[in-house]
């Protein structure tokens, strides 16, 4: 009896050096590398949750890929939202700096993306919280909320959002089964910046 409590013991003393092992290690991975995420709403359709409310997809969102900031044209992104940072959005980069981009419905017609900001949208433009409600997504050293000057009586939000704000590049679709796969970078035809920076 004495020498089932000891082993007992030793095996519960191993279970709890492995989990104090394994939880930050975890915790560490879903943080830096990569974890899975579920795609709710409508701002991505038909890219992702093509079958609307039916059933939302499930993708792998890479963190390592974006260590650096280095998004390209197509890219699907991760990023907290500018209006609720507990909330996190998945959009699509447009243009990149330099870029002049025609706007959906933005305040101004064409925007220049400025140096160290990129333009993110939904596929579906009528149902999007994107740069064309909250402008380009700018360098690390602008994240704020500022009022533009009070011109003819009439004051204009715009918000300023880190691209230290960006979250990771979704890769692939895990989920549901039939729409296993890997996420290109498409930039649809009709959203091509009018013209770009050279590379």
């Amino acid at each position: 009896m004495a020498q089932a409590q000891g082993l007992g013991k030793r095996y519960m003393k191993a279970f709890l050096k492995g989990f104090f092992v394994a939880v930050p290690v975890t915790v560490t991975f879903l943080d830096r590398v990569a974890c899975v995420a579920r795609v709710e709403g409508a701002s991505m359709q038909p890219s992702l949750n093509p079958g609307g409310r039916q059933a939302s997809d499930v993708v792998l969102l890479n963190h390592w890929s974006i260590r650096n900031y280095d998004v390209q044209r197509g890219d699907i992104v991760s990023l907290v939202s500018p209006r609720n940072p507990e909330q996190k959005i998945i959009k699509r980069v447009i243009a990149l700096e330099g870029d002049i981009i025609k706007t959906i419905g933005y305040k101004k017609k064409y925007v220049k993306v400025p140096r160290g900001h990129i333009w993110v949208e939904g596929d579906h433009h009528g149902h999007s919280f994107d740069s064309n409600a909250f402008g380009p997504l700018c360098s690390a050293d602008c994240v704020e909320l500022f009022i533009q000057k009070i011109s003819s009586k009439q004051m204009s939000t715009t918000f300023k959002v880190s691209l230290g704000l960006l979250h990771a590049r979704a890769t692939h679709i895990l989920w549901p089964p039939q729409r296993w796969q890997k996420l290109y970078p498409v930039l649809p035809p009709e959203r091509k910046p009018l013209q770009r920076e050279q590379e």
